[in-house]
């Protein structure tokens, strides 16, 4: 796609069209991130699959926060994510959120993004960045969940 196509009108179907890709059941090619996060259990998203190397509960939570940070930049309204810190959180059985928070933390924060995503596309709010930047940080999630997704499922064949 030339940058003048990507530049046209992007409808919101089309940028909540993105986020599905990356984070519901209707991704051609595999599983999306929620599908590969919801049969891991805490012990499973706990382990590592090599020392140094992330574990499942902390490329949940890495992924959470970019959602948070995309629906910020896209004029949501502000708050702090639920953990202190950026980008990448230590995580184990131990920690202060439980598996199932985390699992409810993407998804929360991917509803927040559709509703900052929504909020710009009808006018309902205005958001800081123009048509084209908010399609290229919706692409870029897109992506960003694709790719984890895919790490997810590597790691579940690893530990």
């Amino acid at each position: 796609m030339s940058t003048t196509t990507a530049r046209a009108s992007t409808p919101a179907a089309v940028l909540a069209r993105l986020l599905d890709e990356g984070h519901t059941t209707r991704a051609w090619y595999g599983a999306d991130v929620l599908t590969a996060l919801a049969d891991v259990d805490p012990a499973r998203a706990s382990r590592r699959p090599a020392e140094g190397r992330h574990n499942i509960g902390e490329i949940a939570l890495h992924h959470a926060y970019w959602l948070h940070e995309v629906a910020n930049r896209l004029g949501a309204p502000a708050e702090p994510f639920r953990l202190e810190g950026e980008d990448w959180f230590e995580w184990s059985e131990r920690s202060p959120l439980a598996w199932d928070e985390v699992r409810g933390l993407v998804q929360s924060e991917l509803q927040r993004l559709r509703d900052a995503v929504e909020a710009a596309s009808t006018g309902t709010h205005v958001s800081p960045l123009d048509e084209h930047a908010r399609y290229e940080q919706v692409l870029g999630i897109a992506a960003h969940a694709a790719y984890h997704a895919g790490q997810v499922q590597l790691v579940k064949m690893l530990v």
